[in-house]
């Protein structure tokens, strides 16, 4: 057991009693249970004045997540990030909101930067200095794969982050292969005898890397910061590859209100449409419960790119999502 695992707090699931609110920032809590953002020293690896949509998901998660690991590492890591949204409202030239080292690559070339940089790491004899790698969902689970497909077979020491917002977000809404089934995209378009994104198509990329056998898997999302954390300390306790998939509700992409983020990242995974979940070489390790499954109407409703789904004429794809819902709940034991 490596030393950051020894010294994390020991693992509690904060409820809503014990808090009285939702909010990430509540004091109430012992200290030793409290996020990282609720405390002053958090290291605000992304700084104030970038220019992320209002409401945006990826802003929170690069924020807990890279805080996370920099507590994790008392402060020592190197940042890679791929083309896209995170990138682009980050670092508008001549400016940066990040607050440590940070390299932007090439659309698809993040993962072997990142190997790049661990390599040398390695090759220096330094052992402190961590490496973490960043991309939304089409730098990684499209344009980006093969490159992030060889660093886990190398088994590199990298922790690699996807903030999946659904979609090509920057660039106008385009489907990506983790757009969900009947998603309204821009190359989606809600018309036609199959309206919005096809079913049985794109790729989990949890299931892949898990595929691959490396040291460690989980899924997260921005509304249970404490969980999601917690795995990201607990990533930065291992060698090796690591990888960790995270929702990011977009307010842009998903044609809903700002202010339902944190709302919607929650029903998602109470609707059993986003597990979460965490393996280790390849088996699966522990899940989170839903304990009251809510409708998965309930959860589609708030999203205007499936107002199609929710018509009478299209109550298949509706089946459909329900179906897929329960899957994910039969495969990652979810109840």
């Amino acid at each position: 057991m490596s030393k950051c695992e020894q010294d994390m707090p020991t693992e509690q699931k904060v409820k809503f009693y014990q808090t009285g609110t939702f909010t990430v920032g509540n004091r109430l809590l012992d200290e030793e249970f409290r996020t990282v953002q609720a405390t002053q020293e958090r290291s605000n690896s992304i700084d104030s004045g970038h220019r992320a949509c209002q409401g945006c998901g990826q802003a929170l998660g690069a924020r807990y997540a890279l805080d996370a690991a920099m507590r994790a590492t008392d402060n020592h890591i190197i940042a890679a990030n791929a083309t896209g949204c995170l990138e682009v409202f980050t670092t508008p030239y001549p400016e940066t909101a990040w607050s440590i080292p940070w390299i932007h690559s090439l659309f698809g070339n993040a993962a072997a930067v990142v190997s790049g940089i661990a390599a040398r790491l390695k090759a220096e004899g330094d052992t402190q200095t961590r490496v973490v790698a960043q991309g939304g969902d089409g730098g990684t689970t499209d344009i980006g794969l093969g490159c992030l497909s060889g660093m886990f077979d190398r088994n590199d020491d990298v922790l690699y982050i996807c903030y999946d917002n659904g979609g090509y977000m920057n660039t106008g809404v385009q489907r990506s292969s983790a757009t969900p089934g009947g998603a309204r995209t821009a190359t989606t378009m809600p018309v036609g005898e199959h309206p919005g994104s096809s079913f049985n198509t794109g790729k989990f990329l949890p299931s892949i890397a898990m595929a691959h056998e490396i040291p460690y898997v989980a899924t997260a999302s921005v509304h249970d910061l404490h969980d999601l954390e917690r795995k990201v300390e607990k990533a930065m306790s291992f060698r090796g590859s690591r990888y960790i998939h995270i929702n990011v509700p977009c307010p842009l992409g998903w044609g809903s209100e700002p202010a339902l983020t944190i709302k919607l990242a929650r029903m998602g995974v109470e609707c059993g449409l986003v597990p979460l979940f965490e393996a280790e070489s390849g088996e699966l390790t522990a899940s989170t419960k839903i304990r009251y499954q809510i409708p998965v109407e309930d959860y589609l409703k708030l999203q205007r790119r499936f107002s199609h789904v929710l018509k009478p004429a299209n109550s298949d794809e509706l089946e459909a999502i329900r179906a897929l819902a329960q899957k994910n709940i039969r495969r990652f034991n979810l109840r």
